[in-house]
């Protein structure tokens, strides 16, 4: 049985306005590898998890999970009360 594993690149890509073909290009895949890895149909493997997470700048834990991520505006709103 083959666990989820869930992802925040549609926020990152918002975030720093990148296109799904723009990632795509940038760590080599299709553009609609991203459309399936956003929407949880397609799970990347250990080499391509790297290289997104590299692309964002950040610890490969922070792209993807294998627990869903707390909403940003959950986290905001602890943050600030």
């Amino acid at each position: 049985m083959t666990s989820r594993i869930y992802n925040r690149l549609a926020v990152l890509r918002a975030e720093r306005g990148l296109s799904r073909k723009d990632l795509a290009e940038a760590v080599g895949v299709n553009y609609q590898t991203i459309g399936y890895l956003e929407r949880g149909d397609y799970q990347p493997s250990l080499e391509l998890a790297l290289k997104l997470a590299a692309q964002f700048e950040l610890p490969v834990e922070m792209v993807f999970s294998l627990q869903p991520f707390e909403p940003l505006s959950r986290l905001a709103s602890k943050q600030g009360g």
